[in-house]
């Protein structure tokens, strides 16, 4: 048995497609939908994410309003900057690029977005949205998996996912969308503090592994023809390669391959879908922008 390869960059080329079409039709009624991504510093891999957003505003026909910011921006200067971004009706979506220097507060940056901007759907309104199942802007990865089990015409209902990794960014809001009645899972959520992990991955249909870690999940892990969704981008070095490290997911890729169903490469499978998701929901902004009239 071999997995088939969830093609997350074909995917989420389609999803942008569509996009760039209802884009132009809001074009067509006096809407330009716009985002602006704030980057402070120059971290390289955020660098490298602004990069990526930026090119797929360009590809969609969305206004860019990017802002770069030195390291050293205050914390009151960026709070002034998503103040003046808030007030700006031509702004459909504000993203501030995590993380940022130590000398700000990313909390108290997140909650000064407006909810009605929050693309990322990192504030406490869009989550509270997520928990209760009140329309909002879904966060741009968990979402992304949903949209990929979809696509792949994946059954889900009454499906065992587990889901490995509680943060607040992919796996909290991913084992609530699991949850949710058009999705329909049982869901089972591990982390540092589970015990016999792999009892518990080796029940599973469906496995969502963002822990952060390489090789979290190996073969002996599963069941055969369970759907593997591998979240975790790791660089680890490689003399062969001219950046000198590849990047490989939380699970052990070439093991898994040979006992799953369908499963997610690292490169290429999530990661393209979270800019996608992102554009899905800046054009949301902007539509229900022209359905308030404004």
């Amino acid at each position: 048995m071999s997995a088939v390869i969830i093609d997350g960059k074909q995917i989420a080329s389609d999803v942008r497609a569509e996009v760039a079409l209802n884009v132009s039709k809001l074009k067509e009624k006096g809407i330009a939908p716009c985002l602006a991504v704030i980057l402070v510093g120059n971290n390289p891999a955020s660098v490298s994410y602004v990069t990526g957003k930026r090119k797929a505003l360009a590809e969609v026909g969305m206004l860019d309003r990017s802002i770069e910011l030195p390291e050293d921006t205050s914390e009151k200067e960026l709070l002034d900057l998503i103040e003046k971004l808030n007030k700006d009706d031509s702004v459909h979506g504000i993203l501030v690029q995590l993380p940022l220097p130590k000398h700000i507060d990313e909390d108290k940056i997140i909650m000064a977005i407006s909810p009605s901007k929050d693309v990322d759907g990192f504030h406490p309104v869009s989550v509270g949205n997520l928990m209760i199942g009140r329309p909002g802007f879904l966060p741009c990865t968990p979402h992304g998996i949903i949209v990929l089990l979809q696509k792949m015409g994946i059954e889900t209902s009454g499906k065992h996912a587990v889901v490995i990794g509680r943060s607040n960014i992919v796996g909290k809001p991913v084992s609530i969308l699991l949850a949710r009645k058009d999705v329909n899972c049982t869901v089972t959520m591990c982390h540092t503090g589970t015990k016999n992990m792999a009892e518990i991955t080796r029940q599973a249909d469906i496995l969502v592994v963002a822990s952060g870690h390489p090789h979290t999940l190996t073969g002996d892990m599963v069941r055969d023809g369970a759907v593997v969704i591998d979240v975790g981008v790791n660089r680890i070095p490689d003399a062969s390669k001219k950046s000198g490290f590849r990047l490989i997911g939380d699970c052990d890729f070439d093991d898994l391959k040979e006992k799953a169903s369908f499963i997610t490469p690292v490169p290429g499978g999530v990661g393209p879908m979270t800019i996608a998701m992102l554009m899905v929901n800046t054009l949301e902004s902007a539509q229900s922008r022209l359905n308030e009239g404004k």
